[in-house]
This record gives structure tokens, sequence and C-alpha cells, in this order.
């Protein structure tokens, strides 16, 4: 398999899922600015959305949306038990985490990111995405990951999205239950892995 990744981007979180289920994966970098991978070519002709992730399975398929990519990782190999199995309650639990996630912390980030976005829109941006951080550190108080005492590929999304804080003057330490989830999660061995082959420290 081959994952088109930019550090720290997005696609840390399936990188994260297939270390954590022990998968072989062939690292391949694109620059989202011009959108060339690193062996020079036209991301477009990979992944006509121009963002990643983008997991290339060995018979050629491609699959795009990191929700959808980290659910196909943890079904490959139950035994890590990243994802509850198909059909049960537990994981209609887990793909409510990876849409809130997607959805409401994910995209709440781009705005942050956008250095034509207003100053005033900005401040307005990071209070309704402290609003959210308030539900997710509600939840983490009352257990160590997001569906409980088992680590997800939900804990490793939501790891990804909270390594962004630091870039967008959010202080993460303004809520000591998400700064010890974020601290924790680092230190698992398949995170630590993804954070290293990636060039980037928690």
């Amino acid at each position: 398999m081959k994952l088109y990744y930019s550090p720290a981007a997005c696609s840390l979180s399936p990188h994260i899922a297939l270390r954590a289920a022990g998968m072989a994966v062939e690292l391949i970098k694109v620059d989202l600015k011009s959108k060339q991978t690193q062996d020079g070519r036209d991301f477009y002709q990979i992944n006509p959305k121009g963002s990643v992730p983008c997991l290339e399975l060995d018979n050629g398929e491609r699959i795009t949306e990191g929700p959808a990519i980290v659910q196909y990782i943890a079904d490959l190999n139950p035994a890590a038990n990243l994802a509850p199995a198909n059909g049960t309650f537990a994981r209609t639990r887990l793909q409510e985490w990876l849409n809130f996630i997607t959805s409401e912390l994910h995209k709440g980030f781009s705005p942050l990111f956008n250095p034509q976005a207003p100053a005033e829109w900005k401040t307005l941006v990071r209070a309704t995405l402290g609003k959210k951080l308030d539900v997710v550190s509600h939840h983490l108080a009352a257990q160590p990951y997001l569906l409980g005492d088992q680590f997800s590929v939900a804990d490793g999304y939501l790891f990804t999205v909270l390594f962004w804080t630091r870039w967008v003057e959010i202080d993460l330490q303004a809520w000591p239950v998400l700064h010890a989830y974020f601290q924790r999660i680092a230190t698992l061995p398949a995170v630590a892995a993804a954070l290293e082959a990636e060039g980037v420290k928690a």
C-alpha cells in the first residue's frame, strides 16, 4: 500500500492507524501548495480532490477521505482492536466520533490556516472551536479514550487535529483534560513512530 501524505496534515491519522495495525506502507510525500508528489508527479492525477490523505491499495484502487480510510485499515486487521466490529452499536459510536471530528473540528480549523481570513473572523472561529473542544474535554474527563478503555482510529484522528492547535493560537492547556490526553497519545508506539517518520515532534 501507498499513503500519500503531508507532514502533520490530516493524513497523519491514517498513518497512525497503519502503524497501529502493523501494516507495511510506502509513504509518498505531497507538497500541498504545488500539488506535486516527492517523485515529481501531478497529485491531481492521483487524487482529483488534490488533498491528502490518499491510500493506494496494491490492486491500484485508491481511497480518499480520512474517516473512510481509517475504518478500512481497522477492518483489515480486526485483531488490532482499532475499531469495533461492523454492524455493532459500538461501531456506530466510532462513526459518530469520526463524523464529529471531521465536520466540527477538522473543518473548523480551516479558516485559521487561511492567511486571507480577517482577524475578527478568526477570533470567532477560535471561540466556536473552543465550544466544540469543551464537548470533547467533558467526554474524555470520564474515560481515557473516545470509546472507553481502548484506543481506536478515532483517537488517532482527534490527536491529529489537536496537534494543529500550536499553529493557530489555541492553547491546549486551557483544557487540562485534552492536554493530558494529547501528551498520553503522543507516547503510544504507533503514534511516536508516525511522528518520527513524518519529521515532526509532539
